[in-house]
């Protein structure tokens, strides 16, 4: 593992040349709140559909991401009030 100062990798990151992970301990990563997954059968309006699909193609995700994304700020924005 390389070793540098902040200022060093934000330069780095910055010029986008070479990948920052090379500085980074791997070994100790992890994803946070990485839960258990179950599945949700969901019935939703057409119109909601097609809100979610045309943000899903805006930015370039999946439906499926599109609702995670929207239900994570909603039950962020509930436990932060």
């Amino acid at each position: 593992m390389k070793t540098a100062k902040a200022a060093d990798l934000e330069r780095i990151f910055d010029e986008g040349k070479e990948s920052i992970t090379d500085y980074a301990d791997m070994s100790t990563v992890r994803k946070p709140n990485k839960d258990e997954q179950r599945a949700l059968s969901l019935q939703l309006p057409a119109w909601l559909i097609e809100t979610l699909d045309s943000e899903a193609a805006r930015m370039g995700v999946s439906r499926q991401a599109v609702i995670k994304v929207w239900l994570t700020e909603r039950a962020d924005s509930l436990a932060n009030a």
